[in-house]
């Protein structure tokens, strides 16, 4: 095989049909063509199984086929011989061609019709080039593996978790041109994902939530794998879908403590790919863009790269914290005392949400280190404190010490100033901060 797979990528791409020539026992032959042909590795690919049709038939009993693929830019045009190996109805490849095919069927208006049933999967044996005439590559658009490079800088020269994540966004705009992204982390239980910073939207969705499982981001997440949709589509439409999930669960009464989800109203194109430490899933790196097909394979393996780096610092970051490496900044002034009229600040046990007079704040391990905050600065006048106590604070409940607390105190502080309440979490070195508080609170248990 002279031609490698994964330099034709962009034939399976999905914009022109590709063909697929098989055979029945008896020899008949059979030509269909295909909605969808996914790139697994550099000797295998993948059809989505929807119909048991003439072309399925016929792989079940003679599994060799003939596949002839084209390239949108140049129409270049590729015919691969290939041999059914195996169908795979769950796992990481299920869901992404699943998720791909959504947004395919939306697309043409067959989303009715096409539903995905399994992923057969084919060994390519040869690849030959068809002979006619093509036209030049287009020059891309940007460098992809400099634009890595100046992001993998970037983000090693971060000393904080706040800093790497607005680093990260940062480079996704301005060196992938990326201009609506978000991360979010992975809750302990593996239960929830929840929005710690984003980019390009009217709100920032900051503590926003997404169930394991729910979308291109959750799927992502769940299966440990990027996620990646090319074309418009209403199965994975968030705003509606998270809304009617918790609806469906009897959960409606809840959706008053719930922060929207930042994003496109209708995104044409989707990637989230999962934030990896080892064989850890931290959270994900979600993109999305108006315009069909921005996201390539290329684009793909850029940002899963840059995804598994950032999984790794906050790695680092927290394993410091979490060895007791506090430093101390020099002493500040002390801010002037609380003022104006009490305000009251009520917290539901139940879920550790806190409300600021009638305004929800946070909810969960978030809200259990701010109510406990409060709690030590009404009763004992305290202002300063430390990670490391926090995590040896019985009254929190973490969970373990692998718990991000980290990015649940980033959370608090931003939901603090986007409320504009009048208490702040400043940051006063490694592993220590301070709570600001600038009016008087009157704190409620409910």
């Amino acid at each position: 095989m002279n031609i490698q797979l994964d330099a034709i990528r962009g034939c399976l791409e999905g914009v022109i049909p590709g063909t697929m020539a098989t055979a029945s026992a008896d020899g008949m032959p059979n030509v269909a063509y295909l909605s969808q042909v996914q790139f697994v590795d550099s000797r295998h690919v993948a059809m989505s199984y929807q119909f048991f049709n003439k072309t399925r038939r016929n792989i079940m009993v003679n599994p060799r086929a003939t596949l002839v693929v084209t390239h949108p830019a140049t129409a270049m045009q590729y015919r691969l011989s290939i041999e059914y190996l195996r169908t795979e109805t769950s796992g990481p490849l299920f869901e992404s061609m699943k998720a791909k095919l959504a947004g395919i069927a939306s697309q043409t208006g067959m989303s009715g019709v096409f539903r995905l049933l399994g992923a057969d999967v084919f060994r390519v044996d040869d690849i030959q080039q068809v002979p006619g005439e093509s036209m030049p590559m287009p020059p891309p658009q940007r460098n992809l593996l400099s634009a890595l490079r100046n992001a993998s800088e970037r983000l090693s020269a971060c000393v904080d978790l706040d800093r790497l994540l607005s680093a990260t966004l940062a480079c996704l705009q301005d060196q992938f041109g990326i201009g609506h992204t978000m991360i979010l982390m992975l809750d302990q239980a593996g239960e929830r994902l929840y929005t710690v910073a984003s980019h390009g939207y009217e709100i920032s969705g900051i503590g926003s939530e997404i169930p394991m499982g729910q979308g291109v981001i959750g799927v992502a997440a769940r299966e440990g794998v990027p996620i990646r949709i090319s074309h418009m589509t209403s199965e994975y439409a968030y705003s509606r879908a998270i809304r009617e999930c918790a609806e469906d669960s009897g959960m409606a009464a809840a959706l008053e403590t719930e922060i929207p989800l930042p994003g496109l109203k209708s995104p044409r194109s989707q990637l989230a790919v999962p934030i990896v430490a080892g064989q850890r899933t931290l959270g994900v790196v979600y993109v999305e863009s108006p315009q069909d097909l921005r996201f390539t394979y290329d684009d793909e393996d850029a940002l899963v790269s840059l995804a598994r780096q950032l999984g790794m610092s906050i790695l680092h970051l927290q394993s410091a914290a979490e060895c007791g490496d506090e430093t101390a900044a020099p002493a500040a002034a002390a801010p002037p005392g609380p003022q104006g009229t009490p305000l009251p600040v009520r917290h539901f046990a139940g879920n550790d949400s806190v409300f600021l007079g009638d305004d929800y704040l946070i909810k969960g391990v978030a809200g259990s280190i701010f109510w406990n905050l409060l709690r030590d600065y009404a009763e004992k006048g305290r202002t300063e404190f430390s990670n490391r106590e926090l995590r040896l604070d019985s009254r929190i409940r973490l969970p373990d010490v692998s718990d991000n607390l980290e990015a649940r105190l980033l959370l608090l502080g931003k939901r603090l100033v986007e409320r504009n309440a009048a208490m702040r979490i400043e940051k006063t070195g490694r592993g220590r901060f301070r709570l600001r508080v600038d009016r008087p609170i009157s704190l409620l248990q409910e």
